[in-house]
């Protein structure tokens, strides 16, 4: 961010150190305005800053790449272009600012306990990664899984996604919502809330469902095991949402830092639609799978099917549900049309 530093002699003009910061201007509602004045186009008052991406990529000079191709392969979800060089000029500084938010409370933790003249250890950092369907927050959140674990004072790392908490296909039935799987009435958000609240209270063991995208169900008796991590990522679509009308504790309010992975819809749409693809090409001829009923269809019927469910469960649920808490989240990814990210915007202190 932008630093003013005196000249070496004490006087003169100070000089601009740090990358390029400026406020993005979006729509009405959106994270940041602009007003037209007499002087030209300002932008009004933001809690966010826009680093373009040079800038970003600027933070974390220094730092080694950690990651192999091969690994990245493995963590690349499908139809994106995630490669070497994204890697090192977004997620390494990313990973870099996490790490430094995690040292910060663990500083925070130190002082308070003295203050207190108490001894409690301190409890996982929390992160919560929320976007669209599509958008690649999975594979964001795998990627910083991986890069978290190799920093020296955050080695255990796990990542714990909202899917194991929806509703079990037969209660979506039985309710009359198994076309609305996603909308946030859809997950047991009482369940998901202990969940993350034991894991924030420094419990040494808890345990979360399990969810199969070949089954697209919750597999009975089988469980996801998390043992206090030094930080827990908890990625979903509605993970950044408020608490409800009646009040009380939103997940978000559990999160020592959140992030959102944005794109333009029409993008999102295309990505989806990509994606459905290749899964009718690959995963879908899976007798076991779900979606085996659409692994007949030729190109044209995919496409049209893909959009089908795009426009009638997907977008409405963006629009509705998981682009509104955007401006909940202390650092938002801005993804371009090919699905690499083109800026950040970082909530200010």
């Amino acid at each position: 961010m932008t630093i003013l530093e005196p000249s070496a002699c004490g006087s003169g003009p100070a000089r601009r150190r740090g990358p390029r910061v400026r406020e993005r201007a979006r729509s009405a509602g959106s994270i940041a305005r602009v007003s037209e004045t007499a002087g030209g186009r300002t932008a009004s008052a933001s809690p966010f800053v826009e680093i373009a991406r040079d800038d970003w990529a600027a933070l974390a000079p220094g730092t080694a790449h950690p990651l192999a191709e091969t690994e990245l392969v493995q963590l690349r979800g499908l139809g994106e272009t995630l490669d070497l060089q994204e890697v090192q000029d977004v997620y390494v500084p990313l990973s870099r600012l996490l790490n430094l938010y995690v040292g910060g409370t663990r500083d925070l933790h130190r002082s308070t306990s003295a203050f207190l003249g108490e001894r409690a250890r301190s409890t996982p950092f929390v992160i919560g990664v929320a976007g669209s369907v599509a958008v690649g927050k999975s594979t964001i959140a795998r990627l910083l899984r991986e890069l978290l674990a190799r920093w020296e004072d955050t080695p255990r790392v796990e990542l714990v996604t909202t899917d194991g908490f929806l509703h079990p296909n037969a209660e979506l039935e039985r309710r009359g919502i198994m076309q609305r799987k996603g909308f946030p009435e859809s997950y047991d958000r009482r369940s998901l809330l202990r969940f993350v609240s034991r894991i924030k209270s420094g419990a040494e063991e808890v345990r979360a469902p399990f969810y199969s995208h070949l089954s697209y169900d919750i597999v009975p008796d089988a469980e996801v095991v998390v043992r206090r991590p030094d930080v827990l990522i908890v990625e979903g679509l509605n993970v950044l949402q408020a608490a409800g009308p009646s009040g009380g504790m939103a997940l978000s309010d559990l999160f020592d830092f959140s992030i959102y992975v944005d794109a333009r819809t029409s993008d999102i749409a295309h990505w989806y639609e990509e994606r459905f693809l290749s899964l009718q090409r690959g995963a879908f001829a899976n007798p076991a799978s779900y979606f085996h009923r659409y692994a007949g269809l030729d190109e044209q019927e995919a496409r049209d099917r893909a959009r089908s469910i795009w426009h009638s469960i997907n977008e409405p649920n963006l629009i509705e549900n998981i682009l509104p808490t955007r401006s909940r989240a202390k650092l938002v990814l801005r993804k371009g049309h090919g699905h690499n990210v083109d800026s950040v915007l970082l909530r200010k202190l």
